[in-house]
């Protein structure tokens, strides 16, 4: 099925990065101490640098995205402290890359090849969608941002969860399902399978290679 993507004005669009932190895709962060495999959330950097490389070059406004919270942990709701302790993973003790999720550790911080650029936008948020309790949707509004390319991990937790807040704020989204991972492999495609749903409920599904072509195409 045809997308819209080849028709949308550039001007508008943004690149948001959810999440690609070493805190979920090395060993000895978060996610490797909750038991996930961070080798299969590494899988998609090759994908998400391409993005950047294109965005960047067509200018786009790049958003990244950081799950972290405040040393004191008062903004982490005793029930998601509750779940880390469940995992195996509980947020702010101490492990191999420093205190896990917690904002200026080692963890907390990108994987080195996906780095921000001076002038891109960081966004540190507390919870996984990427608008709750941050200024995402002011950043995007100032630069009348209407179009969203989604990539990062995991694509069960923090991606759909911020791709359904943009959803319901009336942005026009596009995720890279190439360009993102899940915690688990069964739970990838059904997670990509529900954007679908309904003639595109949440948007549209794409791939690296289609939003790459589409950005770097010389303008009409």
């Amino acid at each position: 099925m045809r997308t819209p993507l080849a028709d949308i004005d550039l001007s508008r669009t943004a690149l948001l990065v959810i999440d690609m932190q070493r805190d979920f895709c090395e060993p000895g962060g978060y996610a490797d101490s909750a038991g996930l495999d961070v080798a299969r959330l590494a899988v998609p950097m090759g994908h998400v640098k391409a993005l950047l490389d294109a965005a960047r070059q067509a200018h786009l406004l790049i958003v990244h995205t950081r799950e972290g919270h405040r040393p004191d942990l008062s903004d982490c709701p005793p029930a998601k402290l509750m779940r880390s302790m469940e995992a195996g993973a509980p947020i702010g003790s101490q492990g191999p890359l420093g205190r896990l999720l917690i904002r200026g550790e080692a963890g907390h911080d990108f994987v080195p090849m996906l780095q921000p650029m001076p002038g891109e936008v960081v966004i540190d948020k507390p919870g996984y969608g990427a608008f709750h309790q941050t200024d995402l949707a002011q950043v995007l509004a100032n630069r009348d941002i209407r179009h969203l390319l989604i990539c990062g991990v995991t694509t069960e937790v923090c991606v759909h969860s911020t791709l359904r807040e943009a959803v319901d704020l009336g942005f026009n989204c596009f995720t890279v399902g190439d360009a993102c991972a899940a915690s688990n492999p069964d739970l990838q495609a059904p997670a990509l399978a529900m954007i679908a749903v309904e003639g595109g409920i949440f948007g549209w599904l794409v791939e690296t290679a289609e939003v790459v072509a589409r950005l770097l195409r010389s303008p009409a």
